[in-house]
């Protein structure tokens, strides 16, 4: 580093300030012989600070940012729930936080992933996991590609998957990123597949299968779902269940029974690991028994209590990131799963669903809500018929003002002016009373005062940002 280079910083001071460094009692080493000298700087172009001016520094940020420990988080199909401490001290341990995946000695972590495999295993009806995806994106490429390989082993040529208008939006990248064509399927006026659409869909000779998330983003289970793998099935092509959708799922159905053969989880949502902030996050891949030998490789097998990795599979895809997936986030979906059990799993899915439908009746009242009927773990609103042509971004934009997170706006596509609300199990009364409280208040303002909306946010450090300015001119770097 140049020592002539000047920086810039939030804080310091032009005359010295002296913190108390006790002198250290280790033999000094002469800093030559650690560090070539050209290498060295005289000067370090530092600010100078006192420790306690640091910490306020920091504690003030951290006072400025938002997170599921400071209030609800209601963004659709994220599932930002509440997540165990517990768990941070778990992972922590040093069996877990200091292990390399290269020691001899990894019995212990290699029996942990073994067994939160037959967790999920029971979890989703699925006969074969593999933990090597980093993200839930990741575990959609993966199981597309064991689709693609199946065919390719049974030397048919299938390169087009089926996708609904209402599934995630990662879906059809991950199945173009694979090869695939896609076949969109417009949804009904019920917010599902509409079955003879999918019947005349896979008419289609080429078509691979069907990639479906249930829920779907508008929070409705597809009530037809077994009917819709048995015509896929029918037709020999093989179901692909998104799993980013199963915290209201849990303890109450399984993809596997539903008669799909690949599924993918989000343990960074469902299971109760960190979510957000770019990760680490945790797809893992389930299937059913023919598509076990099609898993990324090591597999991890047990035999007389001892762990090991099977042999080779020349049918497996290969390996889709280095060892065995994000560690740390699995043990704490394994100390979740253990901690409530199968009883408290299947009252988080219920918890789940009952408080998207309390938010959801008592917000219809003054907004408009396009699929009226009982959803899942989300639902969602529309701006249409909003006072004083209000939108969407208004309302988000007005509910940071009342120092609440914004739901997920404008998602999914297929509903004009949507705004996706999603509670999870783990808020109370309470907490879902104050976020219907704060809506209800903004309609009135919409209705009585709408500049106030339309210019929101007004409390917060950064006001409302020129949307098109910032798309067209993008400030890419200092």
């Amino acid at each position: 580093m140049n020592s002539n280079i000047k920086l810039i910083f939030e804080k310091g001071n032009e005359h010295p300030i002296r913190n108390y460094i006790p002198k250290m009692d280790v033999e000094s080493v002469e800093i030559n012989e650690i560090l070539p000298i050209n290498l060295q700087r005289k000067d370090l172009p530092l600010p100078d600070i006192a420790e306690v001016e640091i910490v306020r520094h920091y504690l003030k940020l951290s006072q400025k940012n938002y997170g599921i420990d400071t209030g609800i988080y209601p963004l659709g199909s994220c599932t930002m729930k509440y997540n165990p401490k517990i768990n941070e001290v778990i992972v922590r341990l040093p069996g877990f936080s200091r292990i390399h995946p290269l020691q001899e000695d990894k019995q212990g972590a290699l029996e942990l992933i073994f067994q939160l495999s037959k967790m999920l295993e029971e979890i989703t009806g699925m006969h074969g996991f593999t933990f090597q995806p980093a993200a839930g994106a990741q575990g959609e490429l993966t199981g597309l590609l064991i689709i693609k390989k199946y065919f390719e082993g049974h030397g048919l040529k299938k390169d087009k998957i089926i996708i609904p208008d209402s599934s995630h939006g990662t879906n059809p990248a991950s199945a173009k990123m694979a090869g695939f064509s896609i076949i969109e399927l417009k949804s009904n006026k019920e917010g599902e597949i509409p079955l003879d659409h999918l019947e005349f869909a896979m008419q289609e000779g080429d078509v691979a299968g069907i990639m479906l998330t249930n829920p779907n983003t508008l929070g409705l289970f597809e009530r037809q779902i077994t009917e819709i793998t048995r015509i896929v099935h029918e037709k020999e092509g093989l179901c692909y269940y998104d799993g980013a959708n199963l915290n209201p799922m849990l303890g109450i159905c399984r993809p596997g029974d539903m008669g799909f053969d690949i599924v993918h989880l989000n343990l960074h949502k469902t299971f109760a690991t960190p979510h957000g902030g770019g990760g680490p996050g945790s797809g893992p891949v389930g299937v059913k028994q023919e598509l076990v030998a099609y898993l990324p490789e090591p597999c991890i097998v047990s035999k007389d209590n001892f762990f090991s990795f099977r042999d080779y599979s020349e049918k497996s895809i290969g390996r889709m990131k280095c060892f065995w997936g994000n560690f740390g986030v699995l043990v704490k979906a394994h100390a979740y799963i253990n901690a409530l059990g199968a009883e408290g799993l299947r009252r988080a899915g219920q918890s789940a669903v009952l408080n998207a439908n309390y938010l959801r009746i008592l917000l219809k009242e003054k907004y408009y809500l396009p699929y009226d009927r009982m959803c899942q773990h989300e639902f969602v609103l529309s701006d249409k018929n909003l006072p004083n042509e209000i939108t969407t971004e208004d309302i988000a934009k007005r509910i940071l003002d009342y120092g609440l997170h914004a739901p997920t706006i404008y998602f999914p596509l297929i509903v004009s002016g949507a705004m996706m609300i999603e509670p999870t199990e783990t808020e109370s009364k309470a907490s879902l009373d104050k976020f219907v409280e704060v809506l209800i208040k903004i309609h009135e303002e919409a209705e009585n005062n709408p500049e106030i909306v339309k210019n929101a946010p007004l409390n917060t450090l950064v006001k409302r940002l020129d949307a098109v300015l910032a798309a067209r001119k993008p400030i890419l770097h200092d």
